[in-house]
Parts: structure tokens; sequence; C-alpha cells
């Protein structure tokens, strides 16, 4: 039996996720989720890449827009604006339901991790999605704009400001949520989704105890390369590589998990650039759900060879 952990954030990461319940037995997958990302917008809790992930598994993804749910309403976001509220964070009327729920939850006392594992129940979805912690660790970005939010600066400012350095704070004294140091010791493979490493994967591994784990973890471990050709598909990743001082190259993505993956998986028209771990290959653009189970399989196929 094969039992897969992913660390994912992101539109890339839950493609991968996706793929990953196509081809093995959803029961068999634990997605970590990053929740760097968190936020506190109009009194609610929101997690956008637990959303996304939890759209995308239950095929409620906005395949328009990239984010939020399909067939969405903005009933709400016209008489905010009407009113002269803030509307620079998108929230749909679907979208905003689940948000309601959360923020009641946790107002009662109930855990992220608990609220997650309800609403996955919810939407159908078979596979085990973990927030990083249930503690807040937001990511702080320290721009030429000065601090920012990770929301006022991906979303309200569109990733513009130059990024001098970014913080995850409270990362230090966060616990992992429950679940997620045990999936990582019982893990035949542990594979880092194609989701910004800086942005979306570094939370996860701010987290001293989460690091620790899969420093001793027994499993291989493999990440899929953001870049194709030098570019991300989605987001910032280049643009922050730039302003961080390194190249935008795959040698650069395997120095960054240096000690922490044993493999890296990339595109086919990419140069090796003599990474330090081993290499493997194949069309890591993800369209479609062919796509996504192919590059899941060869992740998976990667992972068997390096445990071997």
């Amino acid at each position: 039996m094969t039992r897969a952990v992913v660390l994912t954030g992101g539109v890339g990461g839950a493609k991968l996720v996706h793929g990953l319940i196509d081809v093995l037995p959803a029961q068999d997958v634990t997605a970590i989720v990053n929740t760097g990302d968190d936020f506190r917008h109009l009194g609610l809790h929101v997690s956008p890449d637990i959303d996304t992930l939890i759209y995308t598994l239950s095929g409620k993804a906005n395949r328009t827009l990239g984010w939020g749910r399909e067939g969405e309403s903005w009933a709400f976001m016209q008489v905010l604006r009407e009113l002269g509220g803030p509307d620079w964070f998108q929230l749909g009327d679907g979208d905003l339901a689940l948000h309601v729920l959360r923020s009641l939850a946790l107002a009662e006392g109930r855990t992220l991790s608990a609220v997650t594992a309800d609403l996955a129940d919810r939407f159908g979805i078979g596979c085990t999605i973990l927030p990083m912690s249930d503690a807040s660790v937001p990511t702080i970005i320290d721009s030429d704009e000065g601090r920012l939010e990770f929301q006022r600066y991906f979303v309200e400012r569109q990733c513009r400001p130059s990024v001098r350095a970014i913080h995850f704070e409270g990362a230090v004294d966060a616990a992992p949520a429950p679940g997620v140091l045990e999936a990582i010791a019982e893990a035949n493979m542990i594979l880092i989704a194609p989701s910004n490493p800086f942005l979306s994967v570094d939370p996860i591994l701010a987290i001293p105890a989460i690091r620790k784990a899969l420093r001793e973890r027994r499993a291989p471990v493999v990440a899929v390369s953001p870049l194709i050709g030098g570019q991300a598909v989605k987001g910032p990743t280049a643009k922050l590589m730039a302003e961080l001082g390194l190249a935008v190259s795959n040698q650069s993505i395997a120095r960054h998990y240096d000690g922490l993956i044993d493999g890296l998986l990339i595109d086919t028209g990419d140069q090796r650039d003599d990474p330090g771990v081993a290499v493997s290959a194949c069309a890591t653009l993800m369209k479609d759900r062919e796509d996504k189970a192919r590059v899941a399989s060869q992740a998976i196929s990667f992972a068997t060879r390096l445990a071997q």
C-alpha cells in the first residue's frame, strides 16, 4: 500500500493533489496545507489555500478565474461596494458562506484542523486534508513599500512590490496540527507540490517540528519544480527569486530544499543544471485532469525508484 503525503499550497499544489487521488486510493493521500495565507477579512477567518484545495478536489473550483467557486454570484460584493466597504479581496456569495461557517466554528472553540476535516467531509473529499498548524502563522512580506500582510501583497498589490525578506510570524512556537507528524512518519513517499517554494511551502517548513520530521523521515522526498522554461506557470515565483538574488533555475529550487529532498521532478524541456539531487523529467504543465494524473504518476514512480 502506498501512503503519500504532499506539502501543498495554491493552485499548482491543488492540481497535483487532484492527480494523486486519481491514481491512488484517496484514503492513502494526505495533504499538509499552507495556512500562512490565512487572514481575517470583514471579521471572517479566510483560509485561501485550504479552500482552493477543497474546491479543486470537489470539482467546484472556478476554472475561469483560477480561484474561488464555479458558478459564483456576487450580490454581497455589489452591496459592499455600494456601502463603501473594502472590495480589494473578492468574496463570492457561495464562498462567503464557507467563511462564515468556519468563523462561527472557530469562535465556538473548534480547531482549524477539526473544521477543515468537517468541510472536507461535507464536500465529499476522500483524502485527508491537514492544515500545517492550528496556530496562526501569518506570512509577512518585507518589501520596498514596507511591511505587508500576505494578502495585501498578493491580492491588493498584485505582487508588484519588490520583496526583501519573508517572515512567518509565530512559526518558531507553532505546533503542527494533529496528524501531521504521524502522516510524515507513516508515509511511503513525501511529495512537495509545484507550489511557490517561498510563499506556499516555506511557511510549512518554518514550523520546527515539521522540518525536523522531514529531515528524520525514512520515506523518499520528491519535489516537483514550479518552473517551466525558467518561468512559473502561475504566480510570482520567478519574480520573487530574482528579487531575493537567486538564479531562476531548477538548481536554485533544489538548493532551497537542500537536506530535505532526495529528488527533483522537472519539466522535460528544462536543463538539469546539476542540482545536486536525483532528477527525473516529464511534461509538468497541468492543464487538464489527464495532465494532473500524469504528473502525479511520474512523481510516484520517481519516489518509488528512489526508495529502492
